[in-house]
C-alpha cells in the first residue's frame, strides 16, 4: 500500500536487472525511452540532467546508487516552480519477477494531488516505453518531444 502524497507506478520488463538499470544511469540509453538529452553522473552527489524539450528539463542529483537494484535521486523542473529543480525525490527499485524485472517508481514530495496526477500521466507514459527498449526494441522518438 503506498502513502496518500507518494506517486507510484509499475511496470514488469521482459529484461533481467543487470540489463534494465543502465537505462537509468547511462545518458545513451536513457533517452532512448525519455528525453532528448541526458547527463547523469550516476553517483551520490551527482548531476541528473534529462531535457524534454527546448526549456524544459528535468533537473536534480543522484543520492543513492545501488547496481543493479536501486537508484534514487532528487526530481524538478527547470521551468516550473511548483515543482523547483531538486525538489522532489524519485525512488527506483528493480527486482526479479517472472523471468523478468518489476521496476516500481515511487515519487515523492509532489506537493498536491494535481501536479501528483501530472506526473503519473508522465511516468506512465515513460515506463512502458523502458519496458519496450529494455527488453531489446525501438520505443521511437519521446512523444513530449514536440509539446
Amino acid at each position: 500500500m503506498t502513502e496518500p502524497d507518494v506517486l507510484e507506478v509499475s511496470v514488469h520488463i521482459a529484461a533481467r536487472p543487470e540489463t534494465v538499470f543502465p537505462y537509468f544511469t547511462d545518458p545513451a540509453r536513457y533517452v532512448r525511452w525519455m528525453g532528448t538529452s541526458a547527463t547523469l553522473d550516476a553517483v551520490p552527489g551527482g548531476s541528473y540532467r534529462v531535457g524534454i524539450r527546448d526549456g524544459v528539463e528535468a533537473q536534480g542529483e543522484f543520492l543513492e546508487v545501488d547496481p543493479p537494484h536501486r537508484v534514487v535521486f532528487t526530481w524538478g523542473w527547470t521551468d516550473r516552480f511548483a515543482v523547483a529543480p531538486g525538489t522532489t525525490r524519485v525512488e527506483v527499485t528493480l527486482t526479479e519477477e517472472d523471468g523478468g524485472t518489476r521496476v516500481v517508481l515511487r515519487h515523492h514530495g509532489l506537493p498536491g494531488e494535481e501536479l501528483r496526477e501530472q506526473h503519473r500521466g508522465g511516468w506512465e507514459t515513460y515506463l512502458p516505453r523502458l519496458a519496450v527498449v529494455a527488453a531489446g526494441g525501438d520505443a521511437g522518438p519521446d512523444p513530449n518531444a514536440a509539446a
